[in-house]
């Protein structure tokens, strides 16, 4: 096997040396990688001992590096703003962009409970009505369905059976309201003037009182209007006398109430991994984001060396043998990773909007609690 050449002590980053190229354009990262590729060799022993890589090693390792952080960032961010992000075009580039909370998400997941109670929502609601026939109670809702052709089950909604409204026969100005108006429009000298031209202030708890008056007259001395439906089977009182009208209904269907929370959006974001996010800018990258970079490089070039020199336990010699580090350089290579991601993940938790709210409702307190240690000024005047 041909001599392979190792670092020798310097290098010379040229555009395509990575393995993906994803920031062989950015000056800064052209600027670095060489510097990057000589403190890892350092920090692996170098001149003292000589470093089994080579420069296209560190570069590779830098790229990883970086790529890892954005990886870590971004997640970070996309967890913290998913409700916010769901739906935005997936052509987007949103790595520079401020995401601010929208309450857009909380109407869409509070459009099931509008839908339910009537007030909205996503699914349609529709009417029919069924004929009353006389002495007939209880009428079959799901076999109307069926005979109008309506695949599927439905959910009725609302039910259009009762008297009408009290308050009708209370203002019925051709009948002198029925309540003692009439002798008191004569005592005033009203009782010729045609009843629908009358008019007489009251207090409005006693219009309260006598439309009360009116309902419990019609619930206990007259048969009520009520229904009870249970499983789509209408029962409906009193039992009717002549066929002569209509029950209307309103009513659901559930196969959409199931399509309803399905909404098929090519293009557009529906998880995290259609987020917009591309690859970081290393220019844009602080001098904290790229000390945590250095580092990672470090460690990935530490594994990568432990591996070349795994290749042979040891390497005879006259009358000896030299053992090589590979099991150390592995270990510290693996826990080092490990230790670096977890630092930059709680770093990331530490910003979180979350965290930053309850942090500055924890200063205003301290501010209050301080304030309230300054005396107050008494004026004299």
């Amino acid at each position: 096997m041909a001599n392979i050449p190792i670092w020798p002590g310097s290098s010379s980053f040229s555009p395509g040396e990575t393995p993906f190229g994803f920031y062989d354009n950015d000056q800064e990262f052209q600027a670095d990688a060489d510097k990057v590729a000589n403190f890892c060799a350092r920090r692996l022993g170098y001149p003292l001992v000589d470093v089994e890589l080579q420069d296209i090693s560190f570069y590779a390792a830098f790229e990883e590096a970086i790529t890892i952080y954005g990886n870590e960032l971004y997640a970070y961010k996309i967890r913290d703003n998913q409700l916010s992000l769901e739906g935005l075009p997936t052509s987007s580039n949103i790595n520079n962009a401020i995401i601010t909370p929208s309450f857009e998400p909380i109407v869409r997941l509070s459009e099931q409970y509008g839908a339910e109670a009537g007030t909205g929502g996503n699914i349609n609601w529709y009417s029919g009505s069924i004929p009353i026939t006389g002495s007939v109670q209880d009428y079959d809702l799901e076999q109307w369905a069926t005979d109008q052709g309506i695949t599927g089950s439905i959910e009725i909604k609302k039910v259009f059976y009762e008297e009408s409204p009290a308050i009708v026969r209370y203002y019925d100005p051709y009948a002198g309201t029925g309540f003692g108006y009439q002798s008191l429009f004569d005592s005033f000298g009203f009782g010729s003037y045609s009843p629908a031209i009358n008019f007489l202030m009251m207090p409005l708890n006693y219009d309260l009182q006598t439309i009360q008056a009116i309902e419990l007259n019609d619930q206990i001395r007259r048969s009520n209007y009520s229904f009870e439906i249970h499983n789509n089977k209408l029962r409906i009182f009193p039992i009717p006398i002549s066929g002569s009208s209509n029950i209307w209904f309103q009513y659901i269907k559930r196969d959409e109430r199931i399509a309803g929370s399905i909404n098929n959006q090519p293009g557009k974001v529906s998880n995290v991994s259609d987020v917009p996010y591309q690859n970081p800018t290393y220019g844009s990258i602080n001098s904290v984001g790229r000390q945590w970079i250095f580092e990672y490089t470090l460690a990935i070039s530490k594994e990568m060396l432990g591996y070349v020199r795994g290749k042979y336990s040891s390497i005879p010699i006259p009358n000896s043998e030299v053992s090589l580090n590979q099991g150390d350089l592995i270990t510290a290579a693996t826990a080092e990773k490990t230790s670096l991601i977890e630092r930059l993940r709680s770093y990331f938790d530490e910003t979180s909007r979350k965290a930053l709210l309850e942090r500055r409702s924890q200063e205003a307190e301290f501010k209050q609690t301080e304030l309230k240690q300054v005396p107050y000024t008494i004026y004299i005047g």
